[in-house]
């Protein structure tokens, strides 16, 4: 799914356009951002995929440690402007994408379920396209990263409250 198809984008711009006049809702920010697990490295296996690129996950040589691909970057609700307490994480992907040229990662955009479907889904890329725009800054190379939007079919919170709506705005990263 490197490509997005004309119809994608025009279904998405005409949920943006009948979305321009909706009633916007209040604006409750959580508690506390989640906590996010930290997980093991996985074993050194075979770095090289199907395209003869080398696997994001091990491909990093000695001394140059892959920054934790299950983090998140968290959003305000209806916003996709990276928080600067996001910055350190996102820093630390992009140095590592400068440092290992032939690593890719995909970002993926997500939303929490209030919305329409197309809307979520550009709310979604926004957010991706963000956190992608500040790693280029940041020294990556645009053809390192590829930002998707999964809108609000990959929740990570499951329940219809503020907790679960703050977990499943975000924007996650993943190796490719």
């Amino acid at each position: 799914m490197k490509r997005i198809s004309v119809a994608t984008v025009v279904a998405v711009l005409a949920g943006l356009y009948g979305c321009a006049t909706t009633e916007s809702q209040p604006e409750n920010t959580p508690a506390a951002v989640p906590p996010v697990a930290q997980t093991k490295q996985a074993p050194a296996m075979d770095t090289t995929t199907r395209s003869g690129v080398q696997d994001a996950r091990t491909s990093a040589p000695a001394g140059q440690q892959r920054p934790d691909l299950k983090r998140s970057v968290y959003f305000e609700f209806d916003k996709y402007e990276v928080k600067s307490e996001y910055r350190t994480l996102v820093e630390a992907n992009a140095r590592w994408l400068k440092a290992n040229p032939q690593a890719r990662l995909t970002i993926e955009g997500n939303a929490d379920e209030r919305g329409s479907r197309e809307y979520n889904l550009a709310l979604g890329q926004k957010r991706a396209e963000a956190v992608t725009k500040m790693m280029v800054l940041l020294g990556a190379k645009p053809e390192q990263i590829e930002a998707v939007s999964w809108g609000e079919e990959k929740p990570r919170g499951n329940g219809h409250d503020e907790k679960a709506w703050s977990e499943n705005r975000r924007s996650d990263f993943a190796s490719r």
